[in-house]
Formats: C-alpha cells, structure tokens, sequence
C-alpha cells in the first residue's frame, strides 16, 4: 500500500538522463493531468489564458465555441471578465452532432447569425473546436473557409483539443498561429519590431522597451497593446519578431514563411549573469550594442538586499508560476538560498537546467502535481520559509507565498527585481 507522495532527488534525476525520465513526472502517461489548474478551479490551461480567452486576442474579434454544454459551462466565468461580455456565442452538439457530426453544417450558418447579430461587424470569428471534433476528425478549415464565404468576414479555427496537449502541436501552439494569421504582406518598416509569446504585455518596467529604443526601434509592437484591428494589422510591417516562449515558434515560422519576417528568441531567465549573456546575444544578432548596466546593478541589488535582511532561508518552488522552475530554482541556489523541494513535470528541454541544478544542490527534491500519492504530502517534511507559486503554496499553506503569475509577464533584470519585492513583501 502507497503512503508517501512519489519524489526524486535531482542528483537522481540527473544521472537517469533526458531520455529516461521517470513515467510519473510525464504527463502523457498519466490518466489525467488535472494539476495544478484545478487549483484555480479551471480546466487545464484555462486559467490565465486558454485557448477561449487566448483566441480572442484579436481587437474586435468574437468567438463561437461549437461543443457540448458541459464542454462550455466554464466560459460563462470568461464571459465575465470586462471586455469580454458580448464576444462569446455558442452552438451547442447533441448526441446525434456528437456521433455522426451533424452539427458541422449548421456552423458556417451560425457565424453569419452571430454576425447579423452584432451591431457592429466583427473583425474576425474565432470558432473554437473541443475535443468531441478532434475523435471526429473535423477538418476545420474547410468549415471555416465556407462560414468565412457566407457571413463575409475573416473566420479561423481554433482548438481546444485537451487530448493534443502533449502533441507535437497542442492547442496553445496552435492558437498562437491562428491569432496572427489574419495578418498580410506589408512594407516593411526597419524601426518595428513584434514581441510575441504572451497573451498580455511585459510589465511597463521591462528593460527590454528601453533596450529596443537603444538599438533605434521607434515601434514596439505587442498583440495585447493592440486597442484596434489597425494597430494589429500593423503588426505586419514588423522588420523582425521577439519570441518570448517557445509555443509561439510555429506562429513565428508561419510569419516568416508568409510575410518574410525573421524571428529570433529569447528565454526568461531569473539568473542575471545568463540574462546579461543573452542580451549581449541579442545586440550582436541585430547589429546594435546595449547598455544594460543600470538596470542589472538594479536586480543584484535587490537580491543582495533580501539576501542580507533575510539570509539564505529555504524556497520551496512550484510550477504554476510565470517561471520555468528548474532555472528559477537554479537562480535561488546560486543566489545563495536554499531549495529544498520543486513541485513540477520535467521535460527534456529541463535538463540544461537540472544538469547545473544538480552540482550544486543534488538533494534539492522533485514532487510531480501529477500524482495522486501527493494526498499522502506533509507539509512538515520540508523545512520552508517561504513558497513561490499557488501550487507550492497549497502544500505548504502556513508558509508565506508569492504566487507570481500575475497577467503581465516579468521578463529579463527586471523580473528579477520585482519577484525579490514581492518576497520581500510576503516575509514582511
């Protein structure tokens, strides 16, 4: 009988290698991933931005969710949100529709309803598929191509296919594509230049506006700044795209292969001498020379700060935080603290990170959301002074927490900054 939660040492990790990572920390051979989403008491990745609320980055866009009611019950919590109360409509599947696929052609009907409806045209329809259309088989862009011919505005598919999620493109990938794929061949402007990966902004502080003007861009372009179809449109006349996380690689391929524009990408980093090192990357790649002094001096003093007013107190890191947890965890123990659990999945990509993990705090252990032995966690087996992340901080809920997966996205020295304010603030 099982009476302790599954964990690993990241020594142990480590010598097992990327190509053998235990099944218990890999989400695709369990039976559901329902952790750490449901914390937010959401379905998974819906929280923050799923695919409804992410495919609806377009300005001025509305979107037809085609599925079961039990499918769309948590979209009434979206339709909620300011901004978001007129932009959802639903076509609801019965058990024929879900066995012989009935409901596909009454689709492109219901986008030109939803458009008549609306007193003013929207700019694009997104029409967001479950999982019920992906055992189907749906080919969605046939369905799309012949709503777009009958209601007469841009219509494009997106998918909420929970069971791709661990696929070579999951439904994150995927609605990143369709979101900038209304945009068309444009004169390039040289002083543009497209930050892509996230569904909100950086936050206002970020060094990276300050480093772009640096090297003589004059516009900044990002989709949620984006207040009208205009200001996105011009998104195309971008001379390159910033990638900030890697599920918008296949936008950005897609943006290179149809309008020419060249991307490259950058990680969020936590650790200030990789981020000085990435930077330098960056500057060399377009041609320009940087000036980050002021702001890095800014982060390492913060750390110092909190180092000196606290000591090296003990950090226990989740995954349900704007971070990926090994090179956060990385960037706490060079920093001079002590990590003594991760609450995460792994993935090959992790490893860069686990190697050097594993040199300088091998005992740190790793705890998966996935398992249902973590009913059998107790909290008192590991010494923490604080917790970063909500899962973290639902097993440890005496301990201070910083959740840090605030909408606007950290990135670069200043992320580094505020996530050492905002500890400080919890311990305080």
């Amino acid at each position: 009988m099982i009476t302790e939660p599954y964990s690993i040492t990241i020594r142990e990790l480590n010598e097992a290698g990327a190509d053998n990572i235990p099944p218990e920390l890999v989400p695709a051979t369990q039976l559901i991933y329902s952790s750490p989403a449901t914390l937010a008491f959401n379905s998974p990745g819906a929280t923050g931005f799923g695919v409804k609320r992410a495919g609806l980055a377009i300005p001025g866009s509305v979107m037809l969710l085609v599925a079961p009611g039990c499918c769309g019950r948590n979209t009434k919590l979206l339709s909620e949100i300011p901004g978001y109360e007129d932009r959802f409509f639903f076509l609801l599947m019965d058990e024929s529709d879900i066995v012989n696929g009935d409901h596909l052609a009454r689709v492109p009907e219901a986008v030109r309803e939803v458009v008549d409806y609306l007193d003013e045209k929207p700019s694009a329809v997104m029409v967001c598929a479950t999982c019920v259309d992906a055992l189907l088989g749906t080919d969605w862009d046939r369905v799309c191509r012949k709503a777009e011919t009958l209601s007469g505005v841009p219509v494009r598919p997106c998918y909420m296919y929970a069971l791709t999620r661990e696929g070579r493109k999951p439904p994150m990938v995927l609605v990143r594509k369709a979101i900038y794929s209304l945009l068309e061949p444009a004169k390039r402007d040289p002083r543009t230049v497209n930050i892509m990966g996230y569904f909100s902004p950086l936050t206002d502080d970020c060094e990276m506006y300050d480093l772009l003007r640096q090297a003589g861009v004059k516009k900044i372009n990002e989709i949620s700044r984006c207040n009208e179809f205009e200001e996105y449109m011009g998104m195309s006349r971008a001379n390159f795209n910033i990638i900030l996380n890697h599920e918008a690689r296949t936008a950005a391929d897609d943006l290179a292969g149809r309008l020419g524009i060249p991307y490259l990408e950058l990680t969020r980093l936590y650790q200030t001498d990789k981020i000085a090192n990435q930077y330098s990357a960056f500057a060399e790649s377009i041609g320009a020379v940087f000036d980050d002094s002021e702001f890095r001096e800014r982060a390492e003093r913060a750390v110092a700060d909190f180092r000196e007013k606290y000591g090296s107190i003990s950090i226990a890191v989740g995954e349900m935080l704007n971070a990926n947890a090994f090179e956060l965890a990385l960037a706490l123990v060079k920093y001079g603290f002590k990590v003594p659990e991760i609450y995460s999945n792994v993935s090959r990509e992790d490893y860069v990170f686990i190697r050097h993990l594993a040199e300088i705090s091998p005992e740190t252990r790793l705890f998966t959301n996935l398992s249902p032995t973590m009913l059998f966690y107790d909290c008192s087996r590991a010494d923490a002074d604080l917790t970063l992340g909500k899962d973290a901080e639902y097993y440890h809920p005496d301990c201070p927490n910083v959740p840090w997966n605030e909408e606007k996205q950290p990135f670069g020295y200043s992320g580094v900054t505020r996530l050492f304010e905002k500890m400080t603030e919890a311990l305080a």
